[in-house]
């Protein structure tokens, strides 16, 4: 009997990664490590809990979406929005930071991973797709701006009221810029300049590091803390321990329609940064694997005090920004900032927040995707609307809204383009490799057979199509004296519905009422059992049913006019070398300027 060896197989990242790669996510990890601490103690206030689960949340949580997702950069953690959407669901259930608000929050984020698991043992993560490119430069573009502005306050050393909109957040700011701490200032100005220095000049050095030793140095040669900036404040808190929380039913019936939506919310966040950073970073990225990954950290997060997490932006773009190549720079941020909570938490203290929000303000700033923005905005009308869409309700609303807002777009202008395919005339034409080609007829001025058509359906036949096939259709019938045989190409078309089905049907019969022929060529299996399906081929018969222009051409020349032919010098397609060479003297000028036979 064969012996069976069971190993583990180790990511692939992890198998591949080379010196260069291990140093560059260190550097990344010691970086992402001094960033997260007080984002992370924030975070944990704006969610109604104490410190220290957001620095709970950005070490476990963090570390086991790297090692099970599928993002290379994206670090996972606390969240702006999540942070909040999870207070505004549990503070009218229970004291803010008492037994019974800490344990409904990690029943619901227990249930946040169980939604997101069962998400992504059905494969939801396909759903992506519906996200279009336009969205994510959009979203990214208004994190940016979020994340930004909920810096100012920090790096200006002044006291603004959390939540509301990013106008609300803005105008909040400058309400209050009045009453700026000049040294606080000073302190994120050098920070943010030092680190401007290094990425230009340095952009191999560890220029977040150095900025915030930068940062940190002159906030105490200046006497900062004598002059009201704010440090980090003292972690007195132990590393997270196994908790399991009350799972009665009740509770579980109380907290599961809030933890469904802050699922979805949080799959959407970490998609979209995941995606949005595979793209510029020119890599894959496995939508279900994420999800999977997302769905086993916040289950096991909430077994170790940690609340509903997502991929962040701002530890993302830190972590994109330092030079990480591999998840395992999200894993030694997480080991590191244990060591510190372990070890070092008094130093932290020394840290100040103006410094930190240097850092995060250039982070904020290199997020906004400027040459896509212009791009997008330069090439394509229907994804601009998109992208608009995105950022004004981003801007406007709330973070989350313009996810939603740019997939209702995209959906919107996917129906207007799929509602409106374009119906063309095409005719054969010999290209320079010399093979014959059927082309747009009216594009490229070329004569048309005056017994044949070719009308090509670039788009689906569907109810929201019929309306307009038709149409067109009958335009370009307007366009000529006489009805000639029709060849209808569905290559294109795709799908056909009942409505396509029953609009096929009434061509072919009007054109059998005029003794005309009417053949379809179509070559995509499921769109031919459609056709059989629909009555289609019953109503055209079978021996007018194609699956080349070539075949389709051939079989229509049995039914043409021998007088009409003789008469012709266009000669449009090869078929017609057989016909009896036409007299000199019957020509006629068409519009496009080539000469071509008197029309029959």
């Amino acid at each position: 009997m064969k012996r069976m060896h069971l190993r583990p197989r180790l990511p692939d990242w992890l198998r591949e990664m080379g010196p260069g790669d291990l140093r560059a996510d260190l550097m990344a990890g010691l970086t992402n490590a001094a960033v997260v601490l007080p984002q992370g103690i924030a975070f944990a206030i704006i969610a109604g809990l104490p410190p220290e689960y957001g620095l709970y949340t950005s070490m476990i949580s963090a570390a086991v979406a790297a090692l099970l997702g599928s993002s290379m950069v994206m670090v996972s953690g606390a969240t702006t929005a999540l942070s909040a959407l999870l207070f505004s669901t549990i503070s009218n259930l229970a004291p803010l930071g008492s037994a019974t608000y800490i344990n409904f929050v990690l029943v619901t984020t227990i249930l946040v991973g169980v939604f997101q698991l069962a998400a992504g043992v059905t494969r939801l993560g396909r759903l992506v797709s519906f996200v279009s490119h336009s969205v994510l430069v959009g979203f990214t573009a208004v994190a940016a701006i979020l994340i930004g502005i909920s810096q100012i306050s920090g790096a200006a050393g002044i006291e603004v009221t959390p939540g509301g909109t990013v106008v609300e957040r803005l105008f909040r700011v400058g309400e209050n810029i009045g009453a700026y701490n000049p040294a606080a200032l000073s302190i994120a100005a050098v920070t943010l300049a030092v680190l401007i220095l290094f990425a230009r000049f340095a952009p191999r050095a560890p220029g977040f590091i150095i900025a915030l030793c930068a940062g940190t140095g002159f906030a105490w040669a200046i006497g900062g803390p004598a002059q009201g900036v704010a440090m980090i404040p003292p972690l007195s808190a132990p590393l997270p321990e196994f908790t399991l929380p009350d799972f009665s039913f009740a509770n579980i019936s109380l907290l599961a329609p809030g933890a469904a939506a802050i699922a979805l919310l949080g799959l959407l966040e970490a998609i979209t940064i995941g995606r949005s950073f595979a793209f510029r970073r020119g890599e894959g990225f496995d939508p279900n694997r994420e999800i999977m990954g997302q769905g086993t950290s916040n289950l096991i997060g909430g077994l170790f005090q940690c609340y509903a997490s997502s991929g962040s932006f701002t530890r993302s773009g830190v972590n994109f920004e330092a030079g990480a190549r591999t998840p395992l720079a999200a894993v030694i941020a997480s080991a590191v900032m244990g060591l510190l909570l372990v070890f070092f938490s008094p130093a932290i203290t020394y840290i100040p927040y103006p410094a930190i929000a240097g850092l995060i303000l250039y982070v904020s700033w290199r997020l906004i995707q400027f040459s896509e923005i212009k791009h997008i905005l330069e090439s394509s009308p229907s994804e601009s609307v998109v992208l608009g869409m995105t950022v004004g309700a981003g801007l406007m609303i709330s973070l989350e809204s313009s996810v939603y807002a740019g997939v209702i777009a995209s959906f919107a202008g996917f129906l207007w383009q799929s509602a409106r395919p374009e119906v063309v005339v095409t005719v054969p034409t010999t290209m320079e490799n010399g093979r014959r080609k059927f082309r747009n007829a009216r594009a490229h001025g070329l004569p048309e057979c005056p017994q044949l058509v070719t009308l090509r359906l670039d788009g689906p036949l569907y109810f929201g199509s019929v309306e307009h096939v038709e149409a067109a259709i009958r335009r370009i019938e307007a366009a000529r004296r006489h009805h000639p045989h029709v060849i209808m190409v569905l290559k294109g078309g795709g799908s056909i519905d009942l409505a396509g089905a029953d609009m096929l049907i009434r061509e072919i019969r009007q054109a059998h009422a005029r003794g005309r022929q009417y053949l379809i060529v179509a070559l995509y299996p499921p769109l031919i059992r459609a056709l059989y399906r629909y009555h289609v081929i019953d109503e055209l018969g079978e021996d007018k049913l194609h699956v080349s222009k070539g075949d389709a051409v051939e079989a229509a020349m049995a039914g043409m006019v021998p007088e009409i032919c003789a008469t012709c010098r266009t000669r449009v397609f090869a078929e017609c070398d057989r016909m009896p060479a036409p007299p000199e003297e019957v020509v006629v000028e068409v519009p496009s300027g080539r000469r071509a036979p008197a029309p029959f």
